[in-house]
């Protein structure tokens, strides 16, 4: 079955984007704009992406993607990405894109099913990652922290998870990063949603 992973990065004091939920700060950082072996790696093990509208958006503004949806496999490849909101979006022309709203269980077994034998990559915001972990589907968190802060802007995962829900089970250096990578404990089964026949 298909696990689901929170990878992103963060300020050192905890922030995935500034107010205006601008990534800007992180592509300030040496190696922030991603793509060394080790993402690879992950990236290949991913069958579908999920991500809210925020984190879409604003990749969508700063890349210019409805004018340039060429650049859109530079990010996600040909996966399918579901992107949570509650307003209509622009659609990345040939970009395999399927908008979502309401509870993430209700759209699980479509982003399940996609995945296949993959992962599933919850590329942002943190709200959508808690949204996950309130349904019992989040398996993992990695978590690399940038050499910066901000003072303000939005936290990383704004949910109570104690040290009983999360495993530490591998760290390591990226270049200017600190990685942590925690398995997420006590999942309820019962709030997994369950395979279909």
């Amino acid at each position: 079955m298909a696990r689901v992973i929170f990878y992103t990065a963060t300020t050192l004091n905890g922030l995935i984007a500034d107010d205006d939920d601008s990534l800007e700060w992180l592509f300030a950082v040496p190696g922030g704009e991603g793509g060394d072996a080790d993402f690879q790696a992950f990236l290949a093990g991913i069958g579908a992406l999920v991500q809210g509208s925020s984190t879409y958006r604003w990749v969508l503004e700063h890349e210019d993607l409805v004018a340039h949806p060429e650049k859109w496999p530079g990010y996600y490849g040909d996966r399918p990405t579901w992107v949570f909101t509650s307003r209509e979006q622009p659609v990345v022309p040939g970009a395999d894109i399927r908008f979502a709203s309401g509870d993430v269980s209700e759209a699980w077994p479509q982003i399940r099913d996609a995945a296949g034998d993959r992962d599933v990559w919850v590329v942002g915001g943190g709200d959508l990652a808690g949204q996950f972990a309130d349904a019992g589907l989040l398996d993992e968190i990695r978590v690399s922290i940038a050499p910066a802060t901000l003072p303000s802007g939005k936290p990383l995962l704004p949910r109570a998870l104690g040290a009983d829900r999360l495993e530490l089970t591998a760290v390591r250096q990226a270049g200017a990063f600190a990685e942590l990578t925690y398995r997420v404990t006590g999942v309820a089964e019962s709030a997994r949603p369950a395979a279909s026949d």
